[in-house]
């Protein structure tokens, strides 16, 4: 094939490439949001869920923070509300008028949620920089802030919405 009929089709090939790729970002920008929410209301409702019925593998440690930061607290009392502290939490996520009360709520979860990291260093690290797996569990909340910076960074001022 001589070069002169090359050209126009490899320009053909390139526009249906910038086409194609257009339509996926369109497509992914009307997904993304319904989808974080999704994902935040599962991980919430999910792992709070397993806390209430008492299966969360995480609740060695939720108990063992509770005895070193509220020690008058039950753990039983306790689990109960903190397991349906992030059921709510997650169900806020899926509306979006109430992103605001959302955030609001996960930020002293997720403040709560990191203190293993500082006051429990026998059980979240096993080595400098090296977290047990129970770290790598709280460490990935990383991830959670990230979306919903996303989310937060879509909200429209309040002033404007009146």
């Amino acid at each position: 094939m001589r070069p002169a009929k090359i050209f126009p089709m490899l320009k053909s090939v390139k526009s249906i490439i910038y086409r194609l790729d257009r339509e996926l970002i369109t497509a992914m920008k009307i997904a993304s949001m319904p989808l974080a929410r999704f994902a935040i209301f599962i991980i919430y409702a999910w792992f709070g869920i397993l806390k209430v019925i008492g299966a969360s593998p995480a609740n060695p440690i939720v108990k063992a923070l509770l005895e070193k930061t509220l020690p008058f607290l039950t753990f039983e009392q306790f689990i109960i509300t903190f397991g349906l502290f992030e059921v709510a939490i997650g169900l806020l996520f899926l509306f979006p008028k109430l992103d605001r009360l959302a955030v609001l709520l996960l930020v002293p979860h997720l403040i709560t949620t990191v203190m293993p990291l500082l006051l429990l260093p026998g059980t979240t690290w096993q080595g400098f920089l090296v977290p047990t797996i129970e770290g790598q569990y709280i460490i990935k909340n990383i991830l959670i802030v990230a979306l919903v910076f996303s989310l937060a960074a879509h909200l429209k001022p309040l002033e404007e919405r009146d």
